[in-house]
């Protein structure tokens, strides 16, 4: 009868261990027998240079040759990982006899014991043994280890409930591009106060006890609007609560996340920032634009075109900026775009310029429109284009899409 092995944690902290073979395997092994600060002793002819650059760093030693019985003196634990099977059956053999736990790379059932997939976050050490199935093992153990960074996978009573706020950029809108700190944040909340732009599937997994507020609904006009999103983060914080000001993309890029920074710091609650994915660069990217290309481009601006040219409150100067050979990233300018265009042009660009429009990126219904300067408004009606949107201006947009510009500047090659 296969009976399953019997788990338990090793304590090899300065304790020996002995690798015999110094091939890919060992390379695996050996990291993972530092990191629990085993002795370990390598036995090989040859090996890997990873391994050589640890035997030269101090952390292990090599004994540059083939296995001797005398190997196993004083060994706690024995991985034999050669590529000679009489070699790795010695090693077994004299293992059992010695009472020695040994693992076997060519053949599991041939060693006494079995190396799990481990990860390790927090203080929790995970370690999966799948029936001698590693990448089932390591299948689950990726997701297990997934879990508990992001947490999704955490005992009620572990969760931070430290009062406060922590304002979260969620990306550009796929609920897989928020950051690892950013997902756990929001399954450790008390409160989640969310606009229209942020991912919003990932509200979805929030614990029915979580209170949402939806500031998308909140009373419209921007300061009025901004007033209460203040007042709610900093009441619900005063009154214990672990606030997570859940935003799309990154709170500090056109958002008004400093805004309720200061809000919390008048009122002397604590605040954190964890940064989100920015979309005048994560879009464009996801769309295969890329915002800087060598030999092309080494700069790019990013504006907000929520105003148009002229408009007394806008701080952009479109006569300095159309001279300036870089790209334009504009955010929150579809309605604009027209007029943003035509300063560009009246400020010397060329009406031939590539503009590129990644509508709803990273969504289901992203799209990718391409105009000039000279054409981005009859473009912009004829396609239908509705906002969201990140609009791309530059000779990048040439080089991703050189079958739509052939001719002008492209990459020299440099």
């Amino acid at each position: 009868m296969d009976f399953p092995p019997y788990p338990s944690g090793l304590r090899l902290s300065g304790r020996r261990v002995l690798v015999v073979g110094g091939g890919n395997v060992a390379q695996r092994r050996v990291p993972q027998l530092i990191a629990v600060g085993a002795d370990v002793h390598v036995v090989s002819p040859v090996v890997t240079p990873a391994i050589e650059g640890l035997v030269g760093s101090g952390e292990i030693t090599w004994h540059e040759r083939t296995f001797r019985d005398e190997d196993l003196a004083g060994v706690w634990y024995v991985i034999a990982v050669t590529d000679d099977l009489a070699v790795n059956d010695r090693v077994s053999a004299l293992a059992e006899e010695q009472r020695v736990f040994c693992v076997r790379s060519d053949d599991a059932t041939r060693g006494t014991a079995w190396t799990p997939a481990v990860g390790r976050h927090a203080g929790v050490t995970v370690a999966v043994l799948g029936n001698r199935e590693p990448r089932k093992s390591a299948a689950l153990r990726d997701g297990i280890i997934e879990g508990l960074h992001d947490g999704r996978i955490a005992a009620v009573e572990h969760h931070d409930k430290t009062p406060g706020v922590t304002l979260v950029g969620g990306g550009p809108g796929h609920p897989d591009l928020i950051s690892v700190a950013g997902r756990r944040a929001l399954m450790e909340a008390d409160v989640v106060v969310a606009d229209r732009l942020a991912p919003r599937e990932l509200l979805g997994e929030l614990g029915s006890d979580v209170e949402l507020v939806d500031v998308a609904k909140l009373p419209r006009g921007r300061s009025a609007q901004q007033e209460e999103i203040n007042r709610v983060i900093v009441d619900r914080a005063l009154a214990g609560k672990r606030v997570v000001r859940f935003k799309g993309g990154d709170n500090f890029v056109f958002g008004r996340g400093y805004e309720e920074i200061i809000a919390c710091r008048e009122a002397g609650v604590p605040v954190t920032v964890i940064p989100g994915l920015t979309s005048p660069v994560a879009v464009p990217a996801i769309a295969g634009i890329p915002v800087t290309h060598r030999g092309v481009t080494h700069e790019f601006t990013v504006v907000s075109g929520h105003l148009p040219p002229g408009h007394p409150e806008g701080l952009v100067n479109y006569d300095a900026l159309a001279r300036m050979t870089g790209t334009i990233v504009l955010m929150m300018a579809v309605q604009n775009a027209p007029a943003i265009a035509a300063a560009l042009v009246a400020g010397g660009r060329s009406a031939d310029t590539p503009v590129g429009v990644v509508c709803d990126g990273t969504m289901p219904t992203q799209r990718t429109v391409l105009a000039t300067l000279g054409t981005l408004a009859e473009t912009l009606v004829a396609e239908k284009v509705l906002p969201p949107a990140i609009i791309v201006v530059g000779e990048v947009v040439r080089v991703a899409h050189p079958e739509a510009f052939p001719d002008g500047a492209g990459s020299d090659g440099n």
